[in-house]
């Protein structure tokens, strides 16, 4: 027991560790920026890893958000299911299916790009094509909080993957939880707007909000997702195209 209990802290020192040195990296290249980019020198262009974290400008974007929420991010469920069928895998019937299920699943449980919060009705499994527009999301909001002037902040993922168990239990209190949920399918999953994880200083979740729903608009025009801006819930549910 006493192993364990050593090796569970290891794990987590690293994740700390981890997480500081990225802030710390962006941090850095924020500094040496003008030597980088050639800024005061004539002819020399950004190459493509830094201009990934750095703005072509020193003057900070404006946040603009989206006129209307609602107006947005409308896809209902009709149309996420659609989407969910599509690209997931057979629905989850309860923990034990799942854990038998992996190999068709990607475990989003960490990244330096968003929070997964504590799941109490789902697990933090997503088929490889929805893990990879999680990650876009998480990075584009950091690369967005940049070139604003805001201070990092983390998405915070509320739920993840839903057995039909799950879903069972959610309909007791939750009326948005429908018997044929894309949570089911491993497409879908939300994040919240009005909490957010701080990696440096905190900001008012308003203005993160803001930057947020203008990375999810420009992603939803890609066509790469579906999107449900919930008021009740708090959060922006989500399916991978």
């Amino acid at each position: 027991m006493k192993k364990q209990k050593n090796i569970f802290s290891k794990k987590q020192l690293t994740k700390r560790q981890f997480l500081l040195c990225f802030v710390v990296v962006v941090a850095l290249l924020a500094v040496i920026r003008p030597f980088i980019t050639g800024e005061g020198r004539n002819g020399m262009e950004e190459g493509p890893l830094i201009s990934h974290f750095l703005s072509s400008s020193t003057t900070p974007h404006r946040i603009r958000s989206v006129p209307n929420y609602k107006t947005a991010f409308p896809d209902s469920q009709s149309v996420q299911i659609v989407a969910a069928n599509r690209w997931g895998v057979r629905p989850v019937q309860n923990r034990e299916d799942a854990e038998a299920r992996k190999k068709e699943l990607v475990y989003v449980g960490e990244s330096p790009f968003y929070h997964v919060d504590r799941l109490r009705s789902s697990i933090p499994y997503l088929v490889p094509r929805a893990a990879a527009l999680l990650q876009d999301i998480g990075q584009a909001f950091f690369d967005s909080l940049y070139v604003k002037g805001v201070p990092m902040n983390q998405l915070i993922v509320t739920s993840v993957l839903r057995t039909k168990d799950d879903v069972v239990r959610l309909q007791r209190h939750n009326g948005n939880a429908t018997d044929n949920s894309c949570h089911l399918y491993g497409t879908t999953f939300d994040i919240c707007y009005n909490r957010y994880h701080p990696v440096g200083r905190e900001v008012r979740n308003d203005t993160l909000k803001w930057v947020l729903s203008e990375v999810l608009r420009d992603l939803r025009q890609q066509d790469r997702c579906y999107i449900k801006y919930e008021v009740k819930q708090g959060c922006f549910h989500m399916t991978v195209r």
